[in-house]
């Protein structure tokens, strides 16, 4: 894809979000493609926080594992690949036919759409905070709406509520899983704040 196919396609994502979930999921990627497309987006993603830090680093009260670039990695791949499995076992839980490599496909995109997002913020932040925050609620407000179009096409449910219901279930048991995680493997909530 070259980059004008990539911001044209961005764009199109906004105003036609069910239009480009169905021209990603014709394309069938193979599985070896996706592996490649999701370690792509979580190093770049990874990459664009690392050098954000470096602009404006950390304050006192971050989590220690988002501290540095290297935690960040390891959450994002984390999170990006526990919500494809949420989303694709409870959409289906729910009367969805997803197929898993769709939704991997189109999870991978909205982290390439997120990368734009915080690239753009990463370099407002020094100079508008105010602006940068803004930029930071547009964001998530377009990628909610991108998001529930994706789910409702991956899954055929016909119904932007039961998709938003998908994804409020995924959210749930993402976070569930987690923090079952974070607490087997011994971190704490003081000890995942640092030394404050």
């Amino acid at each position: 894809m070259t980059l004008q196919g990539f911001v044209n396609l961005a764009i199109q994502s906004i105003g036609a979000p069910r239009d480009v979930a169905r021209l990603l999921m014709s394309t069938r990627m193979s599985r070896e493609a996706l592996w490649t497309a999701f370690a792509l987006v979580v190093v770049a993603n990874a990459t664009v926080y690392g050098l954000s830090l470096v602009m404006d680093p950390a304050p006192a009260g971050v989590p220690v594992f988002l501290s540095t670039a290297a935690g960040y990695l390891v959450v994002e791949a984390i999170t990006l690949g526990g919500t494809i499995l949420a989303l694709t076992w409870l959409g289906r839980l729910l009367g969805g036919a997803g197929r898993m490599a769709d939704v991997a496909l189109l999870m991978i995109w909205m982290q390439a759409l997120n990368l734009i997002v915080q690239a753009v913020t990463s370099v407002l932040l020094p100079l508008s905070p105010e602006f940068a925050g803004i930029v930071v609620l547009a964001g998530s407000a377009i990628g909610f709406w991108i998001m529930l179009n994706f789910i409702d096409e991956a899954h055929g449910l016909g119904s932007l509520f039961k998709a938003f219901f998908v994804f409020l279930l995924s959210l749930l048991a993402l976070g569930f899983v987690l923090s079952m995680i974070l607490v087997l493997a011994g971190f704490t909530p003081e000890g995942m704040m640092g030394n404050v």
